[in-house]
This record gives C-alpha cells, sequence and structure tokens, in this order.
C-alpha cells in the first residue's frame, strides 16, 4: 500500500468521503472484476461492487493497517458475491446469440474473430460457474488477480493447504468441463449456416 493510500484510509476514517472516493477510484477495476468473474453479468457485478465498497466504507474501522488493503477489500467482494450466489442459482447464457447488427469498417477487428472470442469466454464463464462459490473466488483471486496462496487464504478464511486443495480441484473440474463440452462442440466448429468462407 502506498503512503498516500494510507492516508486516504486515514481521512477516510476521520468522515472525509473524497479520501474514500479515491479509494474507491483506485481499486473499482479489480473489485469489477472479481465480481464479474463470480456473477457472471455486469448488471449484477455493479450492483456487488457497490454493494462491497459500501460494506468497506461502513466497516473501515474494522480494517487492520498491517494488512494489504486490497486484499481486506477483494475479501468483502469475494464473500459477497459467493452469499449471492449461494443464494440464488445464476442462469446460464446461451453461446449461440450471434449480435444482430455487424457494421462494415476495415477498421473494426474480424467479426468472426470476436465472436469466437465471446463465444470461448462465455465458455470459460459457464464452466466457472459450475465451481463452488468458494472454489471460484480462489480460482479468480489466483489466476486473475494473481494473489498468492498465502493472501488467498487470508481474503478467504481459509488455510494456505485449504486454498492448494481448492484450486487443485478446481483445475482438475475445470480442465474436465473444458474437454468434455470441447469434445462435444468444439469452438471452432462451423455452423450449419455459416459461410465456408469462415
Amino acid at each position: 500500500m502506498s503512503e498516500q493510500e494510507a492516508l486516504w484510509i486515514q481521512e477516510a476514517l476521520k468522515g472525509d468521503d473524497r479520501a474514500f472516493g479515491n479509494l474507491v477510484e483506485i481499486y473499482q477495476k479489480p473489485v469489477f472484476s472479481l465480481c464479474y468473474r463470480m456473477l457472471g453479468n455486469s448488471r449484477d457485478a455493479e450492483d456487488a461492487s457497490q454493494e462491497s465498497f459500501i460494506r468497506a466504507y461502513r466497516y473501515l474501522k474494522r480494517y487492520d493497517p498491517n494488512r494489504s488493503f486490497a486484499t481486506w477489500l477483494l475479501s468483502i467482494a469475494a464473500h459477497y458475491c459467493i452469499d449471492r450466489t449461494r443464494k440464488k442459482r445464476l442462469p446460464t447464457i446461451s453461446t449461440d446469440v450471434i449480435p444482430a447488427e455487424i457494421v462494415a469498417d476495415h477498421n473494426a477487428p474480424n467479426p468472426e474473430k470476436e465472436f469466437r472470442g465471446r463465444e470461448k469466454e462465455l465458455l470459460i464463464q459457464n464452466i466457472m460457474n459450475e465451481l463452488k462459490p468458494t472454489d471460484r473466488a480462489a480460482v479468480i483471486l489466483r489466476y486473475w488477480h494473481d494473489y498468492s496462496e498465502v493472501e488467498i487464504a487470508d481474503a478467504l478464511d481459509l488455510t494456505v493447504s485449504a486454498v492448494k486443495s481448492r484450486l487443485y480441484r478446481a483445475r482438475r473440474s475445470l480442465a474436465e468441463a473444458w474437454l468434455e463440452k470441447e469434445v462435444s462442440k468444439p469452438l471452432n466448429e462451423r455452423r450449419a449456416h455459416e459461410s465456408p468462407a469462415f
């Protein structure tokens, strides 16, 4: 944590909303990213991000300055998303939806590649949704936020050995699910109505 962040935390503890706003600006992308990966859609991720910051503001007095602020904040977001996921099973998103309009622009990205990339990301998100919420949080913190096993254990209130075990099981489950879905319908398989050029 930088000296500036530590100063903003101290000022926020004294009631300075602008100081807390500065912290929100710094951490809004990582918090949103975690919530999006946990919940699977932007609307729920925005709500969860906002609620995470509200909770962080409310419980800022409980923050231990010897602990990483980012870890503490992402821990709040992860626990909130885990609770939401447990309360409500998320709907799956169809990967067969093709955008209705594709603007012809020579500077625009290749629509086929964009669609395939989006299709692949949706497949990954759907596979992630099949993991238990705590396992999903551990995977996201490890592979999207580059947290160490110790930091993940701290964020999720687990032991380091439990984190290692969860990450191992989650990686194995993800690989099996990926292979199963790839065998049943490869991403590069052309649909009957598509042009042979694709």
